[in-house]
């Protein structure tokens, strides 16, 4: 009896702490999310979460907009940017991954160590002439500096992950597949894709993500306030020079983490059987 009440007492500590932990971890969202509620007024100078006055006119505010263009078009803006970003990165970075893989071709070795140099070389570096080139053609004040190289392979990291699943995939389904016939294209289309499903849900989801929550690289080439994702378009509620909207900023930012928790929620399951069986192997 000694013995059960002890691990019972264990069990109960240890559940407490690790709430008590998760609560001071998500405490900032909680207060993110309390701070939407309340007058512009009382945001910063209340610490706890909890609103005393309920505040529901600055999602309203904040859903209708600034400078003329409503909060609606910078999350279209976003969504459309974001999923051109994760189909270029699927498709290409799968392509590349299945080449370094599964195929045999000259300096196969020497192009996977350049492209794993690439993850080593800080995105800052190669900003100037990227913003040279994308200038030269006529590129910048669109989203095609922010979409076309996703669809030239140029995430390493998302090619390593692939090539590490690739790699624990057996041989003898490629060579069942040309036994019936099948060229690399059928073997990549029809038989790689469909079991990498894990690997390529989580390059959707971290492609997603980081070019969701991406305000450097925006910033850089839009300039039309039409054209401004929701990043931007939470950065116009801030003003140095005058009052800012802290209370619809707020608002919108909520709303600007629903489609993150849906996606992730949605693919968690796919989302750790795709790191456990790339990120770890050798």
């Amino acid at each position: 009896m000694i013995g059960q009440r002890s691990s019972t007492a264990w069990i109960v500590t240890k559940h407490v702490l690790i709430s008590a932990i998760a609560f001071v971890m998500l405490y900032p969202v909680l207060w993110m999310l309390g701070s939407s509620f309340k007058p512009g007024h009382m945001i910063f100078t209340e610490t706890w979460f909890w609103p005393q006055e309920w505040n529901w006119s600055n999602y309203m505010n904040g859903w209708t907009g600034i400078q003329g263009n409503p909060f609606s078009r910078f999350l279209t803006n976003s969504v459309m940017l974001s999923l051109g970003a994760v189909l270029g990165n699927v498709i290409s970075c799968s392509m590349a991954a299945y080449a370094f893989a599964r195929l045999d071709f000259r300096f196969k070795s020497i192009g996977f160590g350049l492209m794993l140099m690439t993850i080593m070389l800080p995105h800052h570096v190669t900003l100037i002439p990227q913003y040279i080139l994308f200038n030269h053609l006529e590129w910048i004040n669109t989203y095609l500096p922010l979409v076309a190289p996703k669809w030239l392979a140029t995430d390493a990291f998302f090619i390593f992950l692939m090539v590490q699943f690739f790699r624990g995939l057996p041989r003898e389904l490629d060579e069942a597949a040309t036994i019936d016939g099948c060229g690399p294209v059928r073997i990549y289309t029809k038989v790689i894709l469909p079991l990498a499903f894990p690997a390529l849900v989580t390059t959707m989801i971290f492609t997603f993500l980081w070019t969701w929550d991406d305000f450097f690289s925006q910033l850089i080439y839009l300039s039309d306030v039409s054209k401004y994702t929701v990043p931007l378009g939470l950065r116009l509620f801030l003003d140095s020079s005058s009052q800012s909207d802290w209370g619809p900023m707020f608002a919108m930012s909520v709303l600007s983490l629903v489609p993150c928790f849906i996606v992730f929620i949605v693919c968690q399951k796919y989302f750790v059987e795709g790191i456990a069986t790339s990120g770890l192997k050798g």
